[in-house]
């Protein structure tokens, strides 16, 4: 993994081939065999700890739950009409911050592709840019007898690689259709004809499917301040713009429906875009509350930069439309939790109450699973059909699937019918760009910009200071032959979770510590012979942690709807729903873990090490507190923004990221801000998990060169993009000196 050194030493011949192998593989080949994992348990057979594996998903649970209590205690304090109007202006203002911004309104460029006559309705294929070069596929059906102006329903779709084309979503917008409403469907992004990863590289990246398709380029979205949900609710936006062009539309009368994802976009859209006047969103609205103690957090759509932490909860997507005519659809035993459903239209329902309008918010329930069911449809055709003014028979009748009608593009798919079609990642790409100009021009004056980028990285990533310490618990000693003895330690983290850590101790210490950060945890570099012991026998004392997530502390066994490539990038959402990165949480364990080294008055000097994806964890922790001297990361990747850039980036690099950074800092910032600390790093890598060449490294590293310059400290930055043996071995002989 890595190393560090407090004085000028003689490395044995089996330090530095144990450096050098280590440094060159890039850490990733080595994991611990299981009597590795055996030698290095700390908490594994403690019973007040066998639950540790969860201990990252549950302690974002926990946060969860103190949040919603105190937003909870908050609502139920509303009574009056006047205190509902206030909470609902603060809600607009809210979902104006934490999902958007939204893009300028741009021509919409609408073109009809095809036109279809089924006898009692007609369609027309559409497509239409949601923002310049963003191409949004949809159908618009148009009953065949209209007298005047006629309600249109915004048909959102369900996580279906079809899109709106699946049977289920046909028989609900083909009966409204044939009911006398116009109704309007669009692809969401990465379904239907909108797929935005359907080549070779999608198998590589594991981004293929309808809701790894949102949360792959959707975590880029996020660290490039913006969001996936922000984009596909501007779909609807857009789709709304284009209905009321429509002579057939009456623009008093627009409602929006549809299940699952559908569910979930038509209850945003309803809550954002005041045009939409009855709302019916089905099998997803439930509570935060339900939600993270069931199913956890869903892919990237349904999530929204530190949604929980604003006091924003399922009820008040409802709650904001009072008193416009909404209507919850909820199957008894869909996994988005009944008993949330119904709690959170009883919450909204004071709203409604409060206008004297209680009737106009209901619930219709059905005995069944995750589908949509004849009783429920029904109960939406009556609910449109009344509040739409469009009286009928709202019996569910069979329907004729159409299948090449709903082709809107010549090749069937958006990316290979338009040359150049803007993609989530080529928007998120560009805004990224935008961001670093930005940066850029604030590094110019380091002086201003370095305190100002470690203020913004330590409130973007939800950095708390871990305070006074806590007592390290002992859990036992052995002696190894090597010529020391490895201690056992757990102690409390920030929240109420156990960090495990054997500490190493050398009988020749040198009084120098080193906090050894292994992505694969301690026990991976702790056996005899490993690459720690190359380190003790130097004379260092050696900490090696199982972070939050990590060892006996992970993986967890929640998994989610978007795990892609061993990675749950939902919990990684839930970290953004309550501000508390889990890059921030690490680093504030790495710095309790550091100060309580330093407590021990034999030690002098902190040093720190880390590998891959926890390198942004030891830069973060060593940018906000000084008790790290040196810093040394092995095989990190360059930057926040290549890992934006890179269209196929490593999957691996999510924990490690933190939602809105690239609005006000990078790594290369907070590598930057150590100087004069002495800091070096080895082999470096691209967002893609790649290896980069020196030039590229240079520009990466430009801020970094800069302010070690100004510290006249020139000699205390060491940077390799390509390490030979010697030059690795040349380099922690420097770093340690």
């Amino acid at each position: 993994m890595i190393y560090s050194f407090s004085r000028p030493i003689r490395m044995s011949a089996r330090a530095v081939k144990a450096v050098c192998c280590l440094v060159l593989t890039g850490l990733i080949c080595v994991g611990p065999t299981q009597a590795q994992q055996q030698d290095a348990d700390v908490i594994r057979g403690w019973l007040g700890f066998t639950d540790a594996k969860n201990s990252l998903y549950h302690y974002f649970l926990r946060e969860a739950d103190a949040m919603l209590a105190k937003r909870k205690a908050e609502v139920e304090a509303l009574s009056s009409l006047s205190d509902w109007q206030q909470r609902q202006q603060s809600l607009r203002k809210i979902f104006e911050e934490i999902v958007g911004p939204f893009p300028q309104r741009t021509p919409l460029n609408a073109k009809i592709t095809g036109k279809f006559d089924k006898g009692d309705y007609r369609i027309e294929n559409i497509l239409y840019e949601s923002q310049p070069g963003f191409y949004v596929s949809s159908s618009l059906f148009i009953p065949a007898k209209l007298k005047g102006k006629a309600p249109v329903i915004i048909f959102c779709s369900g996580h279906s690689n079809e899109g709106y084309r699946v049977k289920a979503y046909q028989q609900m917008y083909t009966n409204l259709v044939k009911k006398g409403f116009v109704v309007f469907a669009f692809d969401p992004v990465a379904q239907g004809e909108r797929l935005e990863y359907a080549d070779e590289a999608a198998a590589k990246s594991g981004a293929g499917g309808a809701t790894t398709g949102h949360s792959y380029p959707g975590a880029q979205a996020f660290i490039a301040g913006s969001s996936q949900a922000m984009h596909m609710i501007w779909d609807g936006i857009r789709a709304i713009d284009y209905v009321v062009t429509r002579k057939e539309v009456d623009p008093s009368r627009i409602g929006i429906t549809g299940r699952s994802g559908g569910g979930t976009q038509s209850a945003y859209i309803a809550a954002i875009d005041e045009r939409v006047y009855a709302a019916a969103p089905e099998s997803y609205i439930t509570s935060f509350s339900r939600l993270m103690n069931t199913i956890g957090p869903q892919d990237a759509e349904q999530n929204f930069t530190h949604e929980i932490a604003r006091g924003i909860d399922h009820a008040d997507f409802l709650a904001v439309r009072a008193p416009k005519p909404t209507l919850v659809i909820a199957p008894t035993r869909d996994f988005f939790s009944i008993q949330g459903a119904r709690e959170a239209v009883k919450e909204a329902s004071a709203a409604f109450k409060a206008y004297g309008k209680e009737e106009n918010l209901g619930i219709a329930e059905d005995d069944e699973g995750h589908a949509s069911t004849e009783k429920n449809r029904m109960a939406m055709y009556a609910f449109f059909q009344k509040h739409l003014k469009n009286p009928g028979s709202n019996a569910d009748i069979p329907i004729e699937p159409l299948t090449r009608e709903l082709q809107v593009t010549a090749t069937g798919q958006v990316h290979t019918s338009i040359k150049n079609a803007e993609t989530i990642f080529t928007l998120t790409r560009r805004q990224a760009m935008e961001r670093e100009e930005r940066l850029n021009a604030s590094r110019k004056d380091l002086a201003t910009h370095l305190p100002s980028i470690v203020a913004a990285a330590k409130e973007l990533s939800g950095y708390q200071a871990p305070g006074n310490a806590n007592e390290p618990a002992f859990a036992g000693r052995t002696r190894k032959p090597g010529g020391y003895v490895m201690e056992k330690y757990f102690i409390k983290g920030y929240g109420d979770y156990t960090i495990p850590y054997v500490l190493m101790i050398p009988d020749k210490p040198n009084n120098k510590a080193l906090l050894y950060l292994h992505s694969a945890g301690k026990a991976a570099a702790a056996g005899e012979g490993g690459e720690i012991e190359s380190f003790v026998q130097q004379g260092f004392t050696v900490l090696a942690p199982d972070l939050l997530g990590i060892g006996e502390t992970g993986a967890g066994d929640f998994r989610g709807d978007a795990f892609i490539k061993g990675i749950s990038y939902n919990i990684w959402f839930a970290s953004i729903l309550v501000n508390r990165s889990i890059v921030g949480l690490r680093a504030g364990d790495v710095v309790r873990l550091a100060q309580t080294l330093k407590n021990n008055t034999a030690i002098t000097d902190v040093y720190a090490l880390a590998d891959n994806e926890l390198s942004p964890v030891l830069l973060h922790a060593a940018a906000f507190d000084q008790t790290i001297s040196r810093v040394a990361l092995v095989s990190p990747y360059s930057s926040y923004h290549s890992m934006v850039s890179n269209r196929f980036y490593n999957a691996r690099y999510v924990y490690s990221s933190v939602a809105g950074a690239l609005k006000a800092y990078d790594l290369p910032d907070l590598a930057a801000s150590l100087a004069p600390r002495k800091l070096s790093i080895v082999n470096v890598k691209d967002g893609e998990g790649k290896a980069i060449d020196a030039e590229k490294a240079k520009e990466a590293y430009s801020i970094v060169r800069s302010a070690y310059a100004g510290k006249n400290a020139d000699n205390q930055l060491n940077i390799i993009v390509e390490a030979s043996d010697k030059s690795v071995a040349d380099m922690l002989r420097s770093w340690a000196q």
